[in-house]
């Protein structure tokens, strides 16, 4: 495709792009609304998964995701990232179908790891598309709209999920992916130009083994503490240690390799490390609110998935505003007040939650989802476009893999870490309640709540009276988790503010301003050094 065709089709590309961004964000999104659904004993719709298995049907996909988008950053910068990513598109719509017919939660997991294979090959391709297809001029407002279809994602997602609940089974809100993906793949062979890196790296099938290997160990670690075992036991040190020791490893490794799946020694760049970070924390923070909101508005207060699905819209919403004008706010104001409002919005809609009991005002939740959704819409543009600024457009599939990991391992350890928390929390502060069970009742009961409130149906009558010491654990524990989150975000707005630049200098200063800094004596010396040489070559002349 010549230079001509691609300008002139650069904004119908970029709809293409976002169409499959939308598949991989709307199936993060309505899984959320589902987990009820699917944590439901068989014979009511659901496969009775666990809390450790919800998280992990979350936590296979992101990952596997995680740990491959490097890999295939590399990939499409070889073989082409019109290709890569229309394969990353038809695995992605494989594992969606593979996911909705599971019947079981380990079959749910692997299917999950399936899409998150595909969703590595098409995440990184869409921003080195939008790099090499955009000039820098017009890159900031195109990644704006890349980020405000994240909102649009976010807003179809849940809602289209409590749509499907409603009627049909918790499948449904897998298939959903297929025709997404089918339309995006149609429209990718005919519209989106091929592009490659003329020098790509070779791929490092070492580092990407050591990712994997050490961020599972390390989530597996952190999900066995909350599932119930010691965090000081030999089953939970042991793998999230090993896991930290593997990633140092890695870290090492990778840092004196030619050609390594994450290039650390970006990190060397303080803009680039803080923008990382900051998408990082905010992610963080994001996942876990929308991890423990599904049992909070469907088991505590009892609102229906497609209600649960129409209070995250304002989240959407509040994306869908603010993520267009991050760009005109950066040139006006810079990076850093419009990074630092982000992220303190973001902590404050956190932190919002731990005020929250079983008979709050429905309206604040929306108030917080759009304030936390405003949040994201001001910092996320404005960092991945620092980050892609900061590299050469042959190095574009790096940059989109560098932000879109920070992005799937936040939520994977968002998940693990606040989801163990929430676990913890909630079976120590229903102990009590639940002593006078078996032994069997009691360790069902523990789980989650949703566990609880099954438990409780089975016993019948004598079973209401766990039902309210079940809610008042969750919101203590929720209240409690909250309160961690909404803490590491607030850190996350103090680190951009101390390393993030302000606002650049003007370009175009006055060329004689930095003299009026300098002192007279110099001034008077460089003057006399002028008129001595006027004199010398006035002397030559004459004679």
């Amino acid at each position: 495709m010549d230079t001509q065709t691609i300008q002139r089709r650069r904004w119908v590309i970029l709809g293409v792009v976002v169409v499959g961004l939308l598949a991989i964000v709307i199936d993060n999104t309505v899984l959320n609304v589902a987990l009820k659904t699917i944590a439901s004993p068989a014979a009511k719709g659901g496969i009775d998964a666990s809390q450790s298995e919800l998280e992990w049907a979350i936590n296979s996909y992101t990952l596997v995701f995680a740990g491959l988008l490097f890999t295939f950053g590399v990939i499409g910068d070889r073989i082409g990232r019109k290709r890569v990513l229309m394969a990353g598109l038809i695995l992605f719509g494989l594992g969606s179908l593979f996911s909705a017919y599971s019947h079981s939660p380990d079959q749910l997991i692997a299917a999950r790891a399936v899409m998150g294979l595909g969703g590595a090959a098409v995440m990184p391709q869409t921003l080195s598309i939008i790099a090499n297809v955009f000039e820098p001029g017009e890159r900031a407002r195109a990644i704006g709209i890349w980020t405000s279809a994240v909102g649009i994602g976010v807003a179809i997602g849940p809602v289209l999920g409590g749509l499907l609940l409603s009627h049909f089974w918790w499948g449904s809100v897998f298939l959903i992916n297929v025709p997404v993906t089918v339309i995006g793949v149609v429209a990718s062979l005919f519209l989106i130009p091929e592009s490659r890196n003329p020098a790509p790296g070779k791929i490092d099938f070492v580092g990407v083994l050591g990712s994997i290997v050490g961020l599972v160990l390390l989530v597996y670690g952190i999900v066995q503490g909350g599932d119930g075992e010691s965090w000081v036991s030999l089953g939970v040190l042991g793998p999230a240690l090993g896991g930290l020791a593997v990633l140092a490893l890695f870290a090492w490794y990778e840092a004196r390799i030619e050609h390594p799946s994450l290039d650390v020694r970006l990190f060397k760049n303080r803009n680039l490390s803080a923008s990382v970070g900051s998408i990082a924390l905010l992610f963080f923070g994001m996942g876990g609110v929308y991890f423990f909101s599904s049992f909070y508005l469907q088991n505590v207060r009892g609102y229906s998935p497609l209600e649960t699905g129409l209070l995250a819209v304002p989240f959407a919403l509040g994306q869908f505003v603010m993520s267009p004008r991050s760009a005109s706010l950066v040139s006006r104001l810079g990076v850093r007040p419009v990074m630092v409002a982000g992220m303190l919005m973001n902590a404050v809609a956190i932190g919002g939650w731990a005020f929250l009991d079983q008979s709050s005002p429905i309206w604040i939740v929306g108030v917080m989802f759009f304030v936390q959704g405003s949040g994201l819409g001001l910092a996320v543009p404005a960092a991945t476009a620092t980050v892609m600024e900061g590299l050469p457009r042959e190095r574009a599939g790096a940059g989109s893999a560098l932000t879109n990991t920070a992005r799937q391992v936040a939520v994977a350890l968002s998940v693990a870490i606040l989801g163990s928390i929430l676990a913890q929390f909630y079976r120590s502060a229903l102990s009590p309640t639940l002593a006078g069970l078996p032994a069997a009742a009691r360790s069902a009961a523990s789980s989650s709540i949703t566990a609880t409130q099954a438990v409780a149906q089975q016993l019948g009558t004598s079973g209401r009276s766990l039902l309210g010491p079940a809610n008042d654990a969750f919101v203590h524990s929720m209240r409690i988790t909250t309160l961690i989150a909404a803490v590491l975000a607030l850190a996350g707005g103090f680190v951009v503010l101390r390393w993030m630049p302000g606002k650049p200098r003007p370009a175009t200063e006055p060329a004689a301003e930095p003299a009026l800094a300098r002192d007279d004596a110099s001034y008077e010396a460089e003057l006399a050094i002028l008129e001595e040489q006027h004199r010398l070559e006035g002397s030559e002349r004459e004679g």
